[in-house]
C-alpha cells in the first residue's frame, strides 16, 4: 500500500499545486508524488481538490490507489473530450468491438465457404484418373483464401 511507503522531504504534487505546506499526514501525498504535477493538475481541473478529498475519504484505504487511477483516467478523458468524456470512449470501444465481431463473423463464413469448396474439390480430384497428372500437382496445403477472393460472400 502506498501510504506506508517512505516519503521524500519535498511536498506532494497536490500541496505544490495548491501552494500549501505538505504535512506528514497529507491525504494526497501517497497518490500524487512531487514529480506528478500534471497528474494532479488534471484531476484538480476536472474534479477540484475538495471533491477529490471527499471521494478519498469515502473510499476504503485499500481501494484508494484504484480510485485515484480511475479519477486520473476520467480527468484525462474529460479533458480530451469535454462533452462525452468516458462515455465517448466507451461508445467508441463498443463500436470497434461490433465492427470486429462483424469481421470475425465474415471471416468465419468465408472460412466455412473455403472449407466446403476444399472438401468438394477433394471429392472431385478423387474422381480424376491418376494418369491425367492433375492429382500429383494438387497439394492440399497450397490453397489460400486469396484464391476465393473473387467470389461474393455474404
Amino acid at each position: 500500500m502506498k501510504s506506508q511507503e517512505p516519503r521524500s522531504s519535498s511536498s506532494c504534487a497536490a500541496c505544490k499545486a495548491l501552494k500549501r505546506r505538505c504535512t506528514p499526514n497529507c491525504q494526497f501525498a501517497p497518490y500524487f508524488r512531487s514529480d506528478e504535477r500534471k497528474k494532479f493538475a488534471k484531476v484538480h481541473k476536472v474534479f477540484g481538490a475538495s471533491n477529490v478529498s471527499k471521494i478519498l475519504n469515502e473510499v476504503a484505504e485499500e481501494q484508494r490507489d484504484d480510485t485515484v487511477n480511475s479519477l486520473v483516467y476520467e480527468a484525462e478523458v474529460r479533458l480530451r473530450d469535454p462533452i462525452y468524456g468516458c462515455i465517448g470512449a466507451i461508445a467508441s470501444l463498443e463500436k470497434k468491438m461490433a465492427e470486429l465481431e462483424y469481421d470475425l463473423m465474415h471471416a468465419r463464413a468465408r472460412l466455412a465457404f473455403c472449407v466446403n469448396q476444399h472438401g468438394n474439390m477433394a471429392t472431385w480430384i478423387q474422381d480424376i484418373p491418376v494418369s491425367s497428372g492433375m492429382v500429383e500437382t494438387y497439394n492440399q496445403n497450397s490453397f489460400s483464401f486469396n484464391q476465393f477472393s473473387h467470389f461474393p460472400f455474404p
